[in-house]
């Protein structure tokens, strides 16, 4: 199968007419993601991003399903009553911008979308609704890193688990000053655009300090992404495995990464560490665990480095905050 923009759409639009036929259930089903550009494709690889709106409560909350080695869907189900109260999705990163950032819509009943993304998006642009979003982010960003430094020493997974965590949020309390949040595998390839949106450009060298200032070689990394990928693949074996790990989801990954690498080094080695991370967080008697703790080590991101990693956090969350004080002021917004 050539996979282009125009025959993902088109197997899109067959997977959901067989999946809406005689569902009387199914009130709005809608495309998001990367396929409403034109970049769907990275690494040889995408998933189709969907989101099916139920009159009840689905039965699942997300799933994914293998079109074929390349190409998976990847279906969140919500209840129309999600969508009730439009104050509340505005201030939604995710769900909100799914609505509002041109979607393509493929089943509607009555009308059912366009009334709502009308109701959602009418203020979704306005200061203080970017505001109500983005401030809960960097006091979620702020609260996960004094819980670091303050609180009962974690293993080294779930220490590294916060600190990329902290780093996500942190990250994404910008990128939502100008956008939507910042999906996995595109995170450090959209990241410096929207700190230059900000007038801070100089926060994504900062952010990639934080994972590993030197320059990244090859030697190094084939090693690591092979391990990763085995622990991908063991994880995705396991039972309980999540949805997002599953076995058809193990190339979307790697693959990605390994497509990045000889450009954007710095954004293949964010979307292994964190993945590998949590799949370790998981499952932690895979197999994996001990050339993460040898690449960690490596990138002085292990035990002996956590105090001097937190300070070095300390400060960028110092700089997130300064620069969200520095739009409210000039968006005539009162902060306390």
């Amino acid at each position: 199968m050539r996979i282009t923009r125009e025959s993902l759409l088109r197997l899109t639009r067959t997977l959901v007419d067989l999946r809406v036929r005689g569902n009387r259930r199914l009130v709005c089903v809608y495309l998001t993601g990367s396929l409403i550009g034109e970049e769907a494709l990275l690494g040889g690889t995408t998933d189709i991003d969907l989101i099916f709106v139920h009159s009840d409560e689905p039965p699942v909350h997300r799933e994914v399903e293998r079109v074929n080695d390349d190409v998976h869907l990847d279906i969140a189900h919500f209840s129309q009553s999600v969508f009730q109260h439009p104050r509340g999705l505005r201030a939604d990163p995710w769900l909100g911008t799914y609505l509002c950032e041109n979607p393509i819509v493929l089943h509607d009943v009555q009308h059912w979308f366009e009334f709502t993304q009308a109701s959602v998006c009418a203020h979704f642009y306005q200061p203080e609704t970017v505001w109500a979003r983005v401030r809960p982010m960097s006091d979620v960003a702020r609260q996960s890193w004094l819980n670091l430094e303050t609180g009962e020493k974690t293993s080294p997974v779930d220490f590294l688990n916060t600190y990329l965590s902290v780093m996500q949020s942190a990250a994404n309390t910008l990128a939502c000053l100008n956008g939507g949040p910042l999906t996995e595998r595109r995170f450090l390839l959209k990241l410096p655009e929207r700190t230059q949106a900000v007038g801070k450009p100089e926060l994504f060298g900062a952010f990639v300090d934080l994972l590993w200032p030197q320059p990244l070689e090859k030697s190094q990394w084939e090693p690591w992404a092979a391990a990763w990928k085995r622990c991908l693949v063991e994880a995705s074996e396991q039972p309980g495995c999540p949805t997002r790990f599953k076995a058809c989801r193990v190339g979307y990954y790697t693959r990605a990464a390994e497509a990045m690498f000889d450009e954007h080094p710095s954004a293949a080695l964010w979307l292994m560490l964190r993945t590998w991370t949590q799949v370790l967080g998981l499952f932690p008697a895979l197999s994996g665990q001990e050339d993460w703790a040898q690449m960690t080590a490596a990138l002085n991101l292990s035990a002996p480095h956590h105090e001097e990693r937190l300070q070095q956090l300390d400060s960028y969350l110092d700089t997130v905050e300064e620069t969200l004080d520095e739009w409210a002021r000039a968006n005539g917004i009162e902060t306390l």
